[in-house]
């Protein structure tokens, strides 16, 4: 009788999961003898023992333990490729949860929504605007953008990076008329600051390397969408993502101060749980969001109003 090799790796697999060949038989839907061949034909084929096994046990030999792990592997790959195969010939359908800190919901987000629409017409996106670290499995989340730092990511997540999100310090037209635009880091002491949570101090890279500044705080908020209206508003100044100059009802407002000195920045992510048999729907998405191109000349365009 030929014996297939590929069904004898997912018998084996499926007896060390079971913890004996009863068990594995059954959940196949073959006999023990016939479980027991296989295991046994996998073992003569590579002239190695995969497991010591008694009337009442079994267990892992050293070779067999490194076959497992490989195999199981192999397996979930074999498994994931032909689940993404079988989805080709479909069309990307059903609705992609997503979520993103508040100050994303501006017009370019709107912009790349519009452009994802015309693409997949048959997804819908529904984004939820958080200014908190949302748990993706526990709320039911596909996926997240999350602007950090990659030693702030949770670990256990995929996390994929799009692009540097650059921070620059930034007033009102009107403020820095009443109290003047800083010409160097040590005069950002003599103004006053709206922070983001709790944050006291803020680091610049200049010609001289990293400075940490001090900040005068005198507005707090919870959210950089509120950061950036109490800015406009002429309370003082803040560093603030670079998007905030393109927005149209922020142009001619907000002006940014030692373009030569920007803030350390973090990174935009995307964050998902796993790469494993993701629906066709999530990596149209994730896809889409990693072709996006970074539009520079933000801040030339910004300084010549």
């Amino acid at each position: 009788m030929r014996v297939d090799t590929l069904t004898s790796i997912k018998v084996f697999r499926q007896v060390v999961e079971s913890g004996s060949f009863v068990a594995a038989a059954e959940r196949m839907d073959l006999s023990t003898a016939m479980v027991s061949k296989h295991v046994a034909y996998v073992e003569k084929r590579l002239g190695v023992r995969l497991l010591n096994r008694n009337s009442r046990t079994l267990s892992l030999t050293e070779p067999g333990s490194v076959y497992f792990e490989r195999c199981k592997t192999i397996l979930d790959d074999l498994e994931a490729t032909e689940l993404e195969l079988g989805s080709l010939g479909t069309v990307p359908r059903g609705t992609v949860r997503v979520t993103c800190p508040s100050w994303f919901a501006g017009q370019r987000l709107a912009d790349m929504l519009a452009e994802f629409r015309l693409r997949y017409p048959q997804i819908v996106v529904d984004v939820s605007f958080e200014d908190r670290l949302v748990d993706l499995v526990e709320e039911g989340y596909d996926l997240a953008l999350r602007v950090a730092r990659e030693s702030s990511l949770a670990p256990g997540l995929i996390a994929r990076p799009i692009r540097p999100v650059s921070f620059f310090i930034a007033g009102s037209r009107e403020y820095l008329k009443r109290h003047g635009a800083p010409k160097s880091p040590e005069e950002l002491a003599h103004h006053d600051f709206v922070a983001v949570g709790n944050i006291d101090a803020i680091s610049l890279t200049g010609p001289e390397g990293k400075i940490e500044v001090p900040l005068r705080v005198v507005l707090r908020y919870r959210s950089m969408t509120g950061v950036v209206h109490a800015v406009a508003a002429g309370i003082g100044l803040a560093p603030m993502p670079d998007i905030f100059f393109e927005e149209p009802e922020f142009k001619g407002v907000l002006m940014p101060v030692l373009r030569d000195y920007p803030v350390q920045g973090p990174t935009l992510y995307i964050v998902y749980v796993s790469r494993k048999y993701l629906p066709l729907k999530i990596r149209a998405f994730i896809d889409f969001l990693a072709q996006l191109t970074i539009k520079p000349a933000v801040l030339k365009a910004a300084a010549g109003r």
